[in-house]
């Protein structure tokens, strides 16, 4: 039936929407301005705009035979998989130094899929209270008696979550029950790193029985950090401690899919479990020559200098915000960042009024965004500053400029012109 309107439904909805029009945390679709400097997006190594990765694309796509079907033709379980799927993911896996891989369509997907089916009745999950929001829907559906947050990235916190775990559940004591323990490699709100090997060792020591599961989200951390951009678990060489890393390619590898490296049983019982997997149109063919293209493009080693510029560039803008930030009046302090630089491209600048400096900053033609409630926790609002390889150190001195600019005028005081 063709409803007309005002409708109780939509009522309902518009009620919705003006609670967070009043609290000024409506989320609307919008169009970077043509020619403005890009701060915001997970394009962390440029390859969006990088030519020798369009031309590796286009002869990948040239590459297959003419008989090559563009779209997938269905669910990986019935018409979609072919053998070009299967090689990539071996190869990528190969890569990651991982036993196997899974191909998923995002990576959403993957950690919906992975955390609604691996854990066991009665299992327990452990996670980091800033965990992805996939992993909260996954775990929604997930068969794991507790779930059990502790305080983000703080390993003491961990440990002692975990004791109490343990000291609650005798099945978990004798390693009759498992314990899946869910990570960030790199968050994407603030940029830090997991604190990995404590992770691990904590894990070892408390649960020697090895019923203790360590699953890692390297979304933000592939293409940047590890050798040729295998990420953090590879960084530290704890490829054997990790039960299953998911890695994503619509950030750093200017791409769309992703990839859960495990173990071929898990890998099995995903292909039969992960609901999004098996009742999801599968990647096209495009979609895996683009994945194709990008690892190509790591395994190549050409992303190594790029990483290293993206450091450069990340401890550069961070020098200058701590420089502007010590010339300002300490009484209600309107900026604050990490005291140190973050071993990531991402930078958070706290404010009180992350979306007046973000529009300040956009009308000035630099791209960041203001992130609010519920994205963060309340008292944590900031502006979010992605650096990409491609970014130059002027650019970042332009954007350092401008926010200073808004400070001066924000702030009103004759005086504090003259203190900058």
């Amino acid at each position: 039936m063709i409803r007309g309107g005002g409708t109780h439904l939509d009522d309902a909805l518009a009620i919705s929407l003006n609670k967070r029009k009043s609290h000024s945390t409506i989320r609307s679709l919008t169009v970077p301005p043509p020619n403005s400097v890009d701060f915001s997006s997970n394009d962390f190594l440029s390859l969006a705009t990088c030519q020798e990765l369009r031309d590796l694309y286009l002869a990948e796509l040239q590459r297959g035979p003419a008989t090559t079907r563009l779209g997938s033709g269905g669910s990986r379980l019935l018409d979609g998989n072919s053998t070009y799927a299967e090689r990539l993911e071996d190869d990528i896996a190969a890569f990651h130094r991982a036993e196997k891989g899974l191909l998923c369509n995002s990576g959403f997907d993957a950690n919906t899929g992975l955390f609604s089916c691996l854990p066991q009745p009665g299992d327990a999950i452990i996670y980091d209270e800033f965990i992805h929001a996939s992993v909260h829907d996954g775990m929604r559906l997930s068969r794991a008696g507790q779930k059990v947050a502790f305080a983000h990235n703080s390993a003491n916190a961990f440990k002692t979550a975990l004791r109490r775990l343990i000291d609650g559940d005798e099945l978990i004591r004798s390693g009759r029950r498992n314990v899946f323990v869910a990570v960030e490699a790199v968050y994407s709100m603030d940029g830090d790193v997991a604190p990995l090997k404590d992770i691990v060792d904590a894990v070892h020591e408390l649960l020697p029985r090895g019923n203790g599961h360590l699953i890692v989200d390297e979304a933000h951390s592939n293409g940047v950090l590890g050798p040729n951009g295998r990420g953090l678990v590879s960084q530290l060489g704890l490829e054997d401690e990790v039960l299953v890393r998911l890695h994503t390619f619509g950030k750093a590898l200017a791409c769309n899919g992703a990839i859960l490296l495990c173990s071929p049983l898990i890998r099995q019982y995903l292909i039969n479990y992960a609901r999004p997997l098996i009742y999801t149109t599968f990647l096209s063919y495009p979609s895996l020559a683009a994945i194709r293209a990008s690892y190509t493009y790591l395994q190549r080693g050409e992303s190594e200098a790029l990483s290293q510029n993206l450091q450069s560039l990340t401890k550069h803008l961070h020098t200058l915000l701590q420089t502007l930030i010590e010339r300002l009046p300490k009484t209600d302090p309107i900026l604050s960042v990490p005291s140190q630089a973050p071993q990531s491209p991402i930078l958070s600048l706290l404010t009180p009024a992350p979306k007046q400096l973000a529009a300040y900053c956009q009308k000035r033609g630099f791209v960041v965004r203001g992130i609010v409630p519920p994205t963060v926790p309340a008292g944590s609002e900031r502006v979010r500053i992605c650096l990409h390889a491609g970014n130059t150190r002027e650019e970042v001195e332009g954007l350092v400029k401008v926010v200073e600019e808004w400070v001066v005028s924000e702030l009103g005081l004759t005086g504090v012109r003259a203190m900058l």
